[in-house]
């Protein structure tokens, strides 16, 4: 078990390898004024103010739970990869700090694309619930409730388009999402 000391360390040792990581990404032959402006930017990208990145170098801040979780999605690492030493001799004596994915994890977004979607339809849900539901269920239905091909009558000559199904009544919406739900994990609550 790492110590609370450990971990910021840690934490503190991989945010740096993250900036050093986006100044290589970013320009060849860094200079100290261009460096400084890299600073502003790399802040931006893991969406802290700049003082908040300069407490953090200057070791007036920690890294929290939270934010080392922001530094990960923001700079496309994996979750928990935050909390390991990633020095060089450190992957013969590190242990995972990311237990298996449980069943209830693979629903969660795995990579950007993802991510832009869930979190796209979280805000449209967020603002406008009930009509979001009505829509998102319209859209979803056929991945949703599979539709069987009803038989033809024999004889009949008529053209045997599909023909559009109506909207769903509200009554008939809020049960299809209730039934949608089952077997789905919630997504869990923010500390």
């Amino acid at each position: 078990m790492t110590s609370a000391t450990d971990l910021a360390q840690i934490r503190f040792d991989n945010a740096l390898s993250l900036f050093e990581e986006f100044v290589r990404n970013t320009i060849k032959h860094p200079d100290a004024a261009t460096l400084r402006g890299l600073e502003g930017r790399f802040a931006e990208k893991v969406h802290i103010q700049p003082s908040y990145w300069s407490q953090i170098k200057g070791r007036s801040r920690q890294i929290g739970e939270r934010l080392a979780r922001q530094f990960e999605l923001l700079c496309n690492k994996p979750n928990g990869w935050m909390d390991q030493d990633h020095a060089p001799g450190a992957a013969a004596t590190a242990k995972p700090a990311v237990p298996a994915q449980s069943p209830s994890d693979s629903h969660a977004p795995r990579d950007d694309d993802e991510r832009f979607i869930v979190g796209l339809v979280l805000t449209y849900y967020r603002r406008h619930p009930q009509r979001a539901r009505v829509r998102l269920l319209d859209l979803l239905g056929e991945v949703l409730t599979p539709s069987v091909p009803k038989p033809a009558p024999s004889g009949s000559t008529k053209d045997h388009s599909p023909t559009p199904k109506p909207a769903p009544t509200a009554a008939e919406a809020h049960a299809l999402w209730l039934r949608s739900q089952v077997g789905v994990a919630p997504l869990r609550q923010k500390k």
